[in-house]
């Protein structure tokens, strides 16, 4: 890993926020173990914000001087920044090194959230880095030297449900601190966001401990190191994501675009027509600033008239436009009510001007002279007048621009409140209206000052990146119930930029050439994706803008991660052209490349074979595999089955399969994998197989035979599981497990199941590289070159994997979206016996009752989805595969059914 000499902080002063735990106390604990001296900040309250005590603090700092460490404690809230930063004068002298680390959470879905909720997350998160930072600026520009680490998360980079409050707060870190590092650069004063995967209080509540256990603040501490150290001299304004051995840069890619005619032929539907080029990254930049909109303004004007378009109509829809009586608001209004919408002029100063414009057009137009901040006084002007809200356009704004170190307190509020509070409060008060009608679209405004930060706009830039980071968490939340919420960062002359441009720039950015855009996003004609997206637009451009990630530094997790170490690969982790970059949008995309090196370790297999035999673990599997169970009790009864049918789609006009005194009333065969369930087996997994993580298990197949028939409905079933075998993959171990299950009464079989495991990161311990032939059971059927004898098609529903789940599966993966994001999924999935017995069922309708059963489990299935299940019969065999429609992908592959008695037994 390179032998770089160690990387010290011997006469620095580094001061940590919230580091009374967690990463917080690693980061103090790591600094004082190379030289530097440390204040230790913590108020010792919960990870809500609740309570306060000094033993937090205290503990971490009695740590450190027994260790012949230097260190003070500090029991401020971060918003007390003064208070930190003079501990760090008084006891030390100095302060070098700054890390804005303490957070806490107050999750709680939107139609939920109150503004209790919001304010406690800002004033922690933004205001208090604001406070920490500013009370430290004179310090480091006097001196010519200062490093800052801010702490954002993947809640703020690509939007989190139920984290509307959360992901606002930490992308807000990302514009503050971009704009830092542009005023700090020629002082030596380099800044830097990080967004930490670490085990802490806060993640405990979501995270399992086997991830835990692999998310140690450690691997976060060695990234940090070399940022905040002097060595760093270039590296200020960038992003990094870092956890489990995986560390790396984010930067922003824009679009190449679309460029229309900047006259009055420029409309929603010419951009509609040109909609592709928005989000064409054929020929993208990396920008670090505001696009060239004179010279796209000037190659606009060359282009000839834009054709005539279908026209969008807003009619009958009621559209409110905040800051609507001047600039970009006044013709957004203009605009909807040309197009046919209901318009509520909302402006501190005076709507009326703007509402009598479009009374005389003919358009319908209330005012309300408000603060955006008032936005319950907002959106009632909108219903006493209209009845209904269905568009938003959060436009609302003002500047208070400074150069940080001249910037006071209500400069930071005033903007802080207008545009992100106020943006909260108009999208708050609006919000059960949208949900009640399952219609909603909202733009938010954003700005490049607030993507790439902005010279003396450190408040403005704060603001603006918490609306991007607001608008992509609550896309997620309202997508299900066609609310649509985009961003757009728009470049026009107005009121508030004529303070910044030459007036002949602020006449050739007309905001008509913004208007386009946001009236598009607001119709139903907008191409998915039609929610969640960054935009970029004026002088007659659009163009999208998104993340770029590099392909990264990745270390193995069974060695001591130091900070030289990542300065040895300090190259390879900024690298965005060696073919490994990649584009994340969601929470889980950092979390699946920390998963995926969970596997990387420095000894062991990583291909096909063994790289030696681990005596301990093949003696552990042959133990295993002569282990009896003691047998595991399953009584289930008439409403036992009726539930099982249920969970995996049987309708109330299934008589058979849902009311106990039809006829024909049965068991579906499925239902044979439910005794085995919560079996237990003589053996322990981890014992099987090295490096054991449930989180890196797949449930790869599934053979079920049916040993009796007709099945009984109700009964008291015994299962006595058994290792059937065990296969080293190298970089994988897999494990099956076969459970016999027999009635208690009758002792007569009723099921036989094999259950495949594959376990990423367990292999390499010389193992059979191939499993054994065992007939049906590990028969992989392929679909035959012609068309199906039947397909079937099922819709599940989105509360399908509640439903089944109360059969036995209880995994938090499947109903808990927390958890599910760990797992690397966005929302929580579907289980694979479900899906399997929806496919078998559709089988037993369609040739009626099998023997035996196998599949292969090839993908996802996200709850709501349709499944397509295709059927071909070859002799006494059907063979059949399962596709997620909304996908085309398989979920289930290489599957078939031996029939009973030639299917002659129907449903």
């Amino acid at each position: 890993m390179g032998d770089a000499s160690q990387l010290r902080y011997d006469g620095q002063v580094v001061v940590v926020t919230g580091a009374g735990g967690g990463l917080g106390k690693a980061y103090a604990t790591f600094f004082a173990s190379r030289g530097a001296s440390v204040v230790v900040n913590d108020l010792g309250g919960s990870h809500k914000g609740e309570g306060q005590a000094k033993n937090a603090a205290d503990d971490v700092v009695s740590e450190i001087r027994n260790a012949g460490g230097k260190a003070a404690a500090n029991y401020d809230s971060v918003e007390n920044g003064e208070g930190i930063i003079k501990t760090a004068i008084d006891n030390f002298g100095r302060i070098d090194v700054l890390i804005n680390n303490a957070g806490i959470l107050r999750d709680i879905s939107f139609k939920n959230m109150k503004d209790q909720d919001w304010d406690l997350i800002m004033k922690v998160h933004v205001v208090g880095a604001y406070k920490c930072a500013k009370a430290a600026w004179p310090y480091f520009r006097k001196q010519k030297y200062g490093r800052v680490i801010s702490t954002a998360s993947a809640a703020g980079l690509f939007g989190s449900f139920g984290q509307c409050n959360y992901s606002a707060a930490k992308l807000a870190q990302v514009g503050f601190t971009e704009t830092l590092a542009k005023e700090g650069f020629k002082y030596n004063i380099l800044c830097n966001v990080i967004a930490p995967i670490a085990a802490s209080r806060m993640t405990a509540t979501v995270m399992p401990p086997e991830v835990l256990d692999n998310l140690k603040p450690e691997w976060v501490v060695p990234l940090v190191a070399v940022l905040a150290h002097a060595s760093n001299t270039e590296e200020s304004g960038s992003i990094f994501e870092v956890g489990g051995g995986h560390m790396a840069k984010l930067r922003w890619e824009r679009a190449k675009g679309a460029l229309l005619r900047a006259d009055e032929t420029f409309t929603p539907g010419a951009l509609l027509k040109k909609w592709d080029n928005v989000s064409d990254f054929s020929e993208p930049e990396y920008p670090t600033g505001v696009a060239n909109f004179m010279g796209l303004l000037e190659e606009a004007q060359k282009l000839p008239a834009n054709p005539p378009d279908e026209s969008i109509q807003y009619n009958g829809k009621v559209a409110l436009i905040t800051g609507g009586g001047a600039g970009l608001g006044r013709i957004y209004c203009l605009q909807f009510a040309k197009y046919g919408a209901k318009i509520v002029v909302n402006d501190l100063m005076d709507p009326e001007p703007v509402v009598q414009e479009i009374q005389k057009m003919g358009g319908q137009a209330v005012g309300v002279k408000a603060s955006a901040e008032d936005g319950d006084k907002c959106v009632k002007a909108a219903i006493d007048a209209f009845g209904r809200i269905d568009i938003i356009v959060n436009n609302a704004g003002i500047l208070r621009d400074k150069a940080f170190a001249n910037m006071d307190d209500k400069m930071f509020h005033q903007v802080l409140d207008v545009h992100l509070r106020g943006t909260y409060k108009v999208t708050k008060a609006a919000w059960p209206y949208m949900l009640k009608q399952k219609y909603g679209r909202i733009v938010n405004t954003t700005s490049t000052s607030g993507i790439y930060g902005n010279f003396g706009q450190a408040n403005y830039a704060a603001a603006k990146c918490g609306i991007l980071g607001f608008s992509r968490a609550l896309a997620r939340e309202g997508a299900k119930y066609n609310i649509y919420v985009n961003t757009i960062a728009p470049n026009a002359g107005t009121n508030m930029t004529r303070t910044i441009m030459p007036e002949e720039m602020v006449q050739a950015f007309k905001p008509d050439y913004v208007a386009p855009i946001v009236l598009l996003l607001c119709s139903e004609k907008v191409p998915e994706p039609a929610t969640g997206r960054l935009f970029e637009v004026g002088s007659g451009w659009a163009g999208e803008t998104r993340w770029q990630r590099s392909g990264g530094a990745q270390f193995p997790i069974d060695v001591k991660l130091e900070p030289e170490h990542v300065k040895a690969q300090w190259q390879k982790l900024l690298n965005f052209n060696d073919g490994r970059a990649d584009h994340p949008s969601d929470p889980s995309a950092g979390t699946e490349k920390i998963m995926a090196n969970m596997d990387n370790k420095s000894k062991g297999g990583k291909s096909g074979g063994s790289k030696g035999k681990d005596e301990g673990v093949l003696a552990a599997i042959e133990k295993a595999k002569s282990a009896k169970a003691d047998g595991t009790d399953f009584s289930y009864n008439e409403r036992d089955v009726i539930l099982y049918n249920l969970g995996v789609g049987a309708k109330r006009t299934d008589l058979p399969l849902v009311f106990e005194n039809d006829d024909n009333f049965m068991v579906l065969p499925t239902f044979g994998v439910i005794p085995t369930f919560n079996a237990v087996a003589p053996f322990s997994m981890a014992d099987l197989v090295p490096n054991f993580s449930p989180m890196m298990l797949l449930h790869g197949e599934q053979y079920m035979e049916v040993r009796q028939f007709p099945i009984p409905t109700e009964a008291t079933a015994v299962s006595y599981p058994k290792l059937v075998e065990v296969v080293d993959k190298g970089n994988a171990g897999i494990v099956v497990t076969g459970s016999t299950t027999k009635d208690k009464k009758t002792g007569k079989e009723l099921f036989y199941n094999e259950s495949t495991v594959f376990i990423r990161g367990s292999g390499g311990f010389g193992g059979p590289a191939k499993g054994g032939d065992r007939g049906a059971a590990t028969r992989v059927h392929k679909p035959p070159q012609r068309k199906p004898n039947a397909v079937v098609e099922e819709a599940t529903t989105e509360e399908q994997a509640a439903v089944y789940r109360l059969s036995g599966d209880r995994n938090p993966l499947h109903i808990d979206p927390e958890f599910s994001k760990v797992g690397g999924f966005k929302t929580p999935i579907l289980h694979g016996l479900c899906s399997f017995g929806i496919a078998g069922k559709a089988v037993v309708k369609q040739f009626g009752m099998f023997r035996n059963i196998k599949v292969r489990f090839a993908g996802v299935v996200l709850p709501g989805q349709t499944l397509v299940t295709e059927m071909w019969k070859e002799g006494n065999t059907v063979v059949f595969q399962t596709k997620v429609k909304e996908t085309g992908k398989l979920c289930i592959a290489g599957a078939g059914a031996e029939l009973m008695d030639g299917g002659k037994v129907k449903l």
